[in-house]
């Protein structure tokens, strides 16, 4: 298997980690090698096992979304997922302040959803990313669709308490 994937070039030193660390690690566990692709923002992705291939691609998906590696690396486990919601058909100012109503004063809102329902959220350029169990994510992406259609913040607060 092979892929190549975009992440931002603010991102790939992340993707590299510390001499390396991150990419060593992420190869080793899953059996993949993993190439940055010089002067531009390709990441390229060959493996022969497909599980892996499966898990390299997420985790450098995540990574790129702006997740901390240490995060981005719970993907290994067999019960998380990663899941990603895009706003990149709305104006810059749109998102903006959607990406605000997300986030809340000082990180509340984001909090308060990843406390309710154990899901790590990553509010990244255009998208809202998610890692977590599926039940879980299913649950802080229904919370997080809310937001994002312009519901009160109080009424969504309110569904996290009959979860």
């Amino acid at each position: 298997m092979h892929e190549y994937i975009k992440i931002p070039k603010k991102r790939i030193a992340v993707l590299i980690g510390s001499r390396g660390s991150v990419k060593a690690e992420l190869e080793k566990r899953t059996g993949t090698k993993i190439v940055i692709v010089p002067d531009s923002t390709d990441i390229e992705i060959t493996g022969d096992d497909a599980e892996g291939f499966i898990m390299a691609r997420d985790i450098v998906v995540a990574i790129g979304r702006g997740f901390r590696p240490k995060i981005a690396l719970q993907l290994l486990k067999e019960d998380i997922i990663f899941e990603m919601v895009s706003l990149k058909s709305e104006t810059e100012n749109t998102v903006k302040r959607l990406m605000a109503r997300v986030i809340g004063r000082r990180g509340s809102v984001r909090r308060r959803i990843e406390k309710s329902t154990g899901v790590k959220l990553s509010v990244f350029g255009k998208t809202v990313s998610f890692i977590g169990g599926f039940d879980d994510v299913q649950a802080a992406k229904r919370l997080v669709n809310m937001i994002l259609s312009g519901r009160p913040l109080p009424k969504v607060f309110g569904e996290l308490f009959e979860r």
